[in-house]
């Protein structure tokens, strides 16, 4: 259940340092900043209040008939990577167990490969950026986490009436194992992965979820190191994707990303988005669902 009201200060004691986050100051720089939508994240994540119906409505503008969302810059063909970014505003709303999200997730999984991995559709290929270019080993590693996250996460919630499968990915179990195993496989022996930093948060959580702690730590292990050189967009990423898989407060990887963060938030209470600042709204959410 989520509590009523956030504490006013989020503390998380390293050594002796102990690291202050203003989260009445990032709540006030999301309700002064924010669209009806965002600011019904907030109100979501702070005390459970569903949305009305108009502002759900909103949020799922643009869902393909396939159950897919285009990117800005994929036209009228859904999006791996977009999808993934409407669940996550989804997930902030309450919103996974809608008709929506169930389509969504039906999409994602229709869309893996048989080797497990997922990639945009090959007519994306001249204006995908570059963490989604079709073809691309490092992309279809970062898609193919991105993907197994929210399928893990989300395919219980979105489940058809019917009784709980409490598998890890529910009904998409078997696409989530199947995409375990791609990430394990690219996987090396001191914990670093061929492709680009999210890959890492992504993968430790669906690792975590599937019990396999000795790769999950491994991951978090080398996040620890690099997170003093992170900036605030991914580390707030990393803190709200692992929380949101259960880890525990006190694990070492959330203790340093909150202590990065106390030091990143700026006077207005917000955090700055890698981009542009009109994301500096959905940055800050993710800060506030990590201490939820």
């Amino acid at each position: 259940m989520i509590p009523a009201e956030l504490p006013r200060r989020s503390r998380s004691a390293v050594g002796s340092v102990v690291a202050v986050v203003d989260l009445d100051g990032a709540i006030g720089f999301v309700v002064a900043h924010g669209d009806a939508v965002e600011r019904a994240r907030l109100t979501w994540l702070r005390a459970g209040t569903p949305p009305p119906p108009e502002t759900l409505a909103t949020a799922e503008v643009g869902q393909a008939p396939d159950g897919g969302w285009p990117a800005v810059w994929a036209g009228d063909v859904a999006s791996v990577d977009a999808t993934c970014f409407r669940l996550a505003e989804l997930d902030d709303l309450g919103a996974l167990g809608r008709p929506a999200a169930r389509r969504a997730l039906d999409w994602l999984a229709s869309r893996q490969s048989r080797d497990g991995s997922w990639e945009e559709d090959p007519a994306l290929a001249d204006t995908a950026p570059v963490w989604a270019r079709p073809g691309d080993p490092e992309a279809r590693l970062y898609l193919t986490a991105n993907a197994a996250f929210w399928l893990s996460v989300a395919g219980p919630d979105a489940r058809p009436a019917g009784p709980l499968d409490h598998r890890v990915g529910g009904a998409y179990a078997g696409v989530v194992q199947a995409a375990a195993r791609v990430l394990t496989g690219q996987l090396n022996p001191d914990g670093t992965w061929p492709s680009f930093l999210p890959v890492g948060w992504l993968s430790a959580a669906v690792l975590h979820l599937m019990r396999a702690y000795d790769e999950a730590a491994r991951i978090r292990a080398v996040l620890d190191e690099r997170m003093a050189e992170m900036s605030p967009a991914d580390v707030a990423w990393l803190a709200a994707t692992l929380c949101r898989v259960g880890l525990p407060a006190a694990e070492w990887t959330l203790v340093a990303a909150r202590r990065r963060l106390a030091a990143t938030q700026r006077s207005d209470g917000g955090w700055d988005s890698d981009d542009g600042h009109q994301f500096d709204v959905h940055t800050t959410l993710a800060v506030i669902r990590a201490f939820r």
